[in-house]
């Protein structure tokens, strides 16, 4: 099994370090609180995620959830973050049935971005 979960994150590496990133133009610093519904759990999208975060230094961090939904709070440029919010909504590996997006204070410490691991 640890097989297949390996070459399934190579794949979702690999896939997230193709996209595109465009360039930006400056935009004010947010904070936002996101969850993702559908099918977002088991298809690599919290990694993928994870990797496009750091690829547009984002900070923050991003975990599944019990009831299968993905939550994360990605803090930086409000056009980088919501440039990821709307890949990740097209991703045809998961399927991305509703979106809540939350504006949340920003958070001042020097953060880095973490996926947050569930208790086993």
């Amino acid at each position: 099994m640890k097989l297949f979960k390996d070459l399934r994150d190579g794949y979702v590496k690999w896939h997230a370090n193709k996209l595109r990133i465009p360039a930006f133009d400056t935009s004010p610093a947010v904070r936002k609180h996101v969850v993702f519904s559908g099918k977002v759990q088991k298809v690599g999208f919290r990694l993928e995620l994870f990797t496009i975060a750091q690829r547009l230094e984002l900070t923050g961090w991003v975990k599944n959830r019990e009831d299968g939904r993905v939550e994360a709070e990605l803090q930086r440029e409000e056009a980088k973050v919501d440039f990821l919010i709307e890949a990740m909504q097209s991703l045809k590996r998961a399927s991305v049935d509703a979106c809540e997006v939350t504006d949340v204070p920003l958070n001042g410490t020097n953060e880095e971005l973490t996926i947050v691991r569930q208790e086993v």
